[in-house]
């Protein structure tokens, strides 16, 4: 009986598995201009369309992607495939995810001298530009509206004040990250203690 039962459940996250590489793939294969991009596209194919992840989650994987050390791409393919699926989907998801770039870096480089020299894919890369910014607009007002959602004030102050720095003082990002990240566990700390103390009265 324990095989039966153990069987289909191996199936269904060797399906899941699957279907999270093809995902990441597809995704991958198809995002140009950086890790930030891919946010708002893993976001439709994982919440809106396989209904895997909700909004919040993916607000925070895209924080803590960014805030850790490497490729913010990779980072979130292995938090979403680790929370889809736990090790197995992490694995598969950083696979569907560097295998685009790798294949297509390697053909490129093969044929540097001419795509370089080529103005017709100079053309390309320049109108690429254009979607990339509509593309990172597009996650801005989304997850943002969500943080707006939420009426939390702290939140919101913190994205205003960290979108204000960042465009008018010269700022290194890393501070904002890191005055941000403080001011959060300053709020859970707040709210813990808060919480044992309700217990006690």
């Amino acid at each position: 009986m324990a095989n039966r039962s153990a069987s289909p459940r191996k199936k269904k996250g060797e399906r899941r598995c699957f279907r999270l590489f093809l995902a990441t793939f597809y995704i991958s294969a198809f995002t140009f201009g950086g890790g930030f991009v891919i946010i708002p596209l893993m976001k439709k194919k994982f919440c809106d369309g396989f209904h895997w992840l909700e909004e919040q989650e993916m607000l925070d994987m895209a924080a803590i992607a960014q805030s850790s050390p490497g490729a913010v791409a990779v980072n979130a393919s292995v938090l979403a495939g680790y929370r889809i699926a736990g090790i197995p989907g992490a694995l598969t998801a950083v696979a569907g995810t560097v295998l685009p770039p790798l294949i297509i870096l390697s053909v490129v480089s093969v044929f540097y001298s001419a795509f370089r020299a080529n103005p017709v894919v100079a053309a390309v890369l320049k109108g690429m530009q254009a979607g990339i910014a509509a593309v990172i607009a597009d996650v801005v007002f989304s997850l943002g509206g969500d943080v707006v959602k939420s009426r939390r004030l702290l939140s919101i102050l913190l994205m205003s004040g960290a979108f204000a720095a960042t465009l008018l003082l010269p700022v290194n990002v890393i501070w904002i990250l890191l005055f941000c990240a403080a001011a959060g566990v300053g709020r859970g700390a707040v709210a813990l203690w808060r919480e044992k103390r309700g217990r006690a009265e």
